[in-house]
C-alpha cells in the first residue's frame, strides 16, 4: 500500500511500500487531544514538533498517525522498540500470557521468571549470571549504585561528564550530566564526574580513535597501535581519582556509547584502562546497556563486549521489552548477595507478563537475525551519512556502531560550534514532513539521534538518507 499523502517539499525520495493497512482512527479529534494534553497531562512531559504527531498505530519500522499518514520511525520510541512495533511473535506471546496470568508476586514460583532468567543470563559471560528484574532504566541504575555501595562498603561513584545520562530519579541525577534534567534540589552526593573522552568535541581526538566505520574529520598523528587521545583522557581520569574522590571508591558507570548525548564514542581501550584503574581502588565497574544492548551495536550482543571488558554490573532497559515497561540488573552471585542481607523487594519486577515479553524479544532478535541486520544496515547507513558529511559543511560528525548513530550539526567543521537551534529545528521538521522521524540529543540538542527498530532495511535507509539530504539542501538554499 503506497503512502496516502505527499510532502509539500520537493524530493526524489520515494517511501518504500508497506502492505500493512492501519485500522481507522476512531478516538477524539486532534483539537480535543491537544486540550487534554494542556489540561490533564503534566507539562514536564513535552512533545516533539511544532504540530505534535497524534500517532495511532505501529507496524515494525512504521508508525501511522490519526489521518493515516505513514512515517519511517528512526527513533524507535527513544531506542526502545528493538524488534519492531507490534512484532507478531512478541504480540502473540503477550496475548497468550494475558489470558493465563498477568501478575503474581515473585515470592511465589511461576514458570516465566525462571525461564526468562535462564535465557537472559545465558547471553552473558561468566560470572554475570544473576539477574534482578525491575521496571525502568532509572530504577535499574539506581539499584546498581545501591549494590556497588553495599558490596564495596565505599560510597563514591564516578560517571562521565558532559552528556552522560543514567536516569532522572533523585538518586541517578547525580550520575547524569545534562543541565536540562537537573532540578534545583540537592542531588549527586557521593557522585563525581570525570572528563568525557569525546574525540570529536573534546580537546583530544583524531581520525583513528573510534570503533566505528566512520571516523572524525580531525587529523591524527598516532602511530599503529597507539592512541594519543586515549592516553590524554586516561590521564584526566587518573587526575579525578587522585584529587576528587577518596582512595577507595564504590564504582564507575558508563554507557558503552553515550545515548542521550548523541552516540558519543570513546577512544578504543579507554574503558578497558578506566575499568582497571577503578578496580585498583576497590570499585565495581557498571555498564549502562539501556541503549546499547540486545544486538544494537551489530558486532556484539552487548555494548561492553565492543570494548573488550567484562563489567561487574550491567543495567538493561528500553529494548529489553520492545516497549513493555521492564528493566534488569545483571551481576555476579557475590555482588547480588550483598543485597540479600536485608529485604529488597520489587512488586512488579519480573512479573509473568514482563518475563514472557522479554523472552519473546530475545527469540525475535535471534530468529529474525536482528543483530546481523543491525551490523549490515547500520554500517551501510553510517557510510551513506558520511557522504552527506563530506558534502555539507554543517554536518560536523557522523558516528556510531550498528544502528546506534549520531549526526552532529555545526556552523562549520573548523570551529565545531553547534548549529543554532532554529536551524536544526527546521531540518528536523522537514524530515518529519517528508515522512521520517528522528531524535535529538547532545548538550545543545545539536545532534540527530538515529536509532531505529532493528528490523529496518537498506531500502529504508536509502529513503531516509535522501530525505535528510533534501532537508539539508533546502536549509542551505534558504541560508544562501
Amino acid at each position: 500500500r503506497q503512502q496516502k499523502w505527499k510532502s509539500s517539499l520537493s524530493t526524489q525520495a520515494k517511501m518504500p511500500p508497506c502492505d500493512f493497512v492501519p485500522e481507522k482512527y476512531e478516538s477524539y479529534t486532534y483539537e480535543r487531544m491537544q486540550k487534554i494534553r494542556e489540561q490533564n497531562i503534566a507539562p514536564s512531559l513535552r512533545t516533539y514538533y511544532k504540530r505534535p504527531l497524534l500517532l495511532h498505530q505501529g507496524h515494525m519500522q512504521w508508525l501511522f498517525d490519526h489521518e493515516g499518514r505513514r512515517y519511517l520511525d528512526l527513533f524507535a520510541g527513544i531506542v526502545t522498540v528493538s524488534v519492531g512495533h507490534c512484532h507478531p511473535k512478541v504480540t502473540m506471546a503477550t496475548q497468550k500470557q494475558l489470558a493465563r496470568l498477568w501478575h503474581t508476586t515473585n515470592i511465589y514460583m511461576y514458570p516465566a521468571i525462571h525461564e526468562y532468567a535462564e535465557k537472559l543470563t545465558s547471553l552473558f559471560p561468566d560470572p554475570l549470571k544473576v539477574v534482578y528484574l525491575t521496571n525502568s532504566g532509572s530504577e535499574a541504575n539506581d539499584l546498581a549504585m545501591f549494590m556497588a555501595r553495599l558490596h564495596t562498603r565505599n560510597f563514591d561513584i564516578i560517571s562521565l561528564s558532559r552528556g552522560g545520562y543514567h536516569g532522572g530519579s533523585p538518586y541517578t541525577l547525580g550520575l547524569t550530566s545534562l543541565t536540562s534534567y537537573k532540578h534545583g534540589v540537592a542531588n549527586g552526593f557521593g557522585c563525581t564526574t570525570t572528563m568525557l573522552p569525546d574525540v570529536f568535541r573534546g580537546p583530544w581526538g583524531g581520525s583513528h580513535c573510534r570503533d566505528s566505520p566512520v571516523q572524525t574529520v580531525r587529523k591524527c598523528s598516532c602511530t599503529e597501535g597507539a592512541c594519543l587521545a586515549k592516553d590524554q583522557y586516561i590521564e584526566q581520569f587518573k587526575d579525578t581519582l587522585n584529587t576528587s574522590v577518596p582512595k577507595t571508591v564504590a564504582g564507575f558507570i558508563a554507557e558503552p556509547i553515550q545515548g542521550v548525548n548523541g552516540a558519543v564514542q570513546y577512544p578504543r581501550n579507554f574503558l578497558k584502562e578506566a575499568y582497571q584503574l577503578i578496580r585498583e581502588r576497590g570499585g565495581l565497574c557498571i555498564s549502562d546497556e539501556v541503549q546499547t544492548g540486545f544486538g544494537r551495536t551489530g558486532s556484539h550482543f552487548w555494548g561492553f563486549q565492543t570494548h573488550g571488558v567484562v563489567p561487574d554490573i550491567v543495567t538493561l532497559a528500553k529494548g529489553i521489552g520492545n516497549g513493555f515497561p521492564m528493566a534488569a540488573v545483571v551481576t555476579t552471585k557475590e555482588i547480588a548477595s550483598s543485597l540479600a542481607q536485608n529485604l529488597h523487594f520489587n512488586t512488579f519486577g519480573g512479573n509473568p507478563l514482563a518475563c514472557v515479553v522479554g523472552a519473546a524479544v530475545l527469540d525475535a532478535i535471534e530468529e529474525d537475525g536482528l543483530q546481523k541486520n543491525s551490523d549490515d544496515v547500520g554500517t551501510y547507513m553510517l557510510l551513506e551519512l558520511a557522504k552527506l558529511r563530506d558534502k555539507f559543511e554543517i554536518v560536523g560528525d557522523v558516528r556510531g556502531k550498528g544502528l546506534m548513530i549520531g549526526v552532529e550539526m555545526v556552523t562549520d567543521k573548523d570551529s565545531r560550534r553547534p548549529l543554532p537551534a532554529e536551524e536544526i529545528n527546521q531540518i528536523w521538521e522537514d524530515c518529519k514532513d517528508m515522512g521520517v522521524l528522528i531524535g535529538r540529543g547532545g548538550l545543545y540538542s545539536q545532534t540527530f539521534r538515529i536509532k531505529p527498530p532493528m528490523c529496518i532495511t537498506k531500502r529504508d535507509v536509502d529513503f531516509a538518507v535522501e530525505v535528510f539530504r533534501t532537508a539539508l539542501q533546502r536549509h542551505m538554499e534558504k541560508a544562501a
